[in-house]
């Protein structure tokens, strides 16, 4: 049985069952329309600030689409926003967000210069983990993201993350410190931020990573 299979037990719709007025199904069809590819960025964006499949756009205060430069060659894929990412519509702006951004400074990457989005475009209440049927709908969103930039490498940060790219339930200590494909994408898996912030002896491993990362992109 594969994924499609799971999610139709589940009763969620997968792309060819959802109609056409969906606003996911309007921003795939633009994605591979004539548009520029910035049209098509801002078209998707626009979809995705209006969405409502979930019950999450009921609760959040800002879509976060995602932020950076969109001809990046580094994609970094988070969980979720949290709080502060929720008040200012953009990921990573919280004590996680700046502990990303020294991170990356450390072997040189300018944020400014990479691209970083979220497996989940609104808030879960109080930072929980985003239920199977809210990462079924969203996303469409960040694939089409992902279809769009063509990034050289991708780097998952956190559990959420790693499992649905690599689309396993293997723990972060066996997904870490491996080179795994994205399609035909290198992707690698860190520790998220937010967990480093709490489990700050786990740095050391974070910074292997980095190294590894730095490699790559060389």
């Amino acid at each position: 049985m594969d994924k499609k299979d799971y999610l139709n037990l589940m009763g969620i719709e997968t792309w060819s069952e959802k109609a056409e007025d969906d606003s996911v199904t309007k921003a795939k069809i633009t994605a591979h329309s004539s548009l520029s590819k910035d049209q098509r960025w801002d078209e998707l964006e626009k979809c995705a600030k209006v969405c409502t499949l979930c019950d999450l756009s009921k609760t959040r205060t800002h879509v976060v689409f995602g932020s950076g430069n969109r001809n990046a060659q580094l994609l970094v894929i988070g969980e979720a926003p949290g709080q502060n990412e929720d008040l200012q519509g953009l990921p990573f702006v919280g004590r996680g967000g700046q502990l990303l951004t020294n991170m990356l400074r450390s072997i040189g990457l300018d944020r400014e210069k990479i691209y970083i989005a979220n497996i989940l475009k609104c808030r879960p209440p109080q930072n929980r983990d985003p239920n199977p049927i809210e990462v079924a709908t969203c996303t469409p969103y960040l694939l089409q993201q992902i279809e769009l930039l063509q990034p050289k490498i991708i780097l998952a940060v956190g559990r959420i993350a790693a499992q649905f790219l690599l689309n396993t339930d293997e723990a972060m200590a066996k997904l870490r410190g491996q080179e795994f494909r994205y399609h035909d994408t290198p992707l690698l898996v860190t520790y998220h931020p937010a967990y480093l912030l709490r489990a700050p002896r786990e740095k050391r491993k974070s910074w292997d990573d980095m190294l590894r990362l730095q490699t790559y992109l060389q």
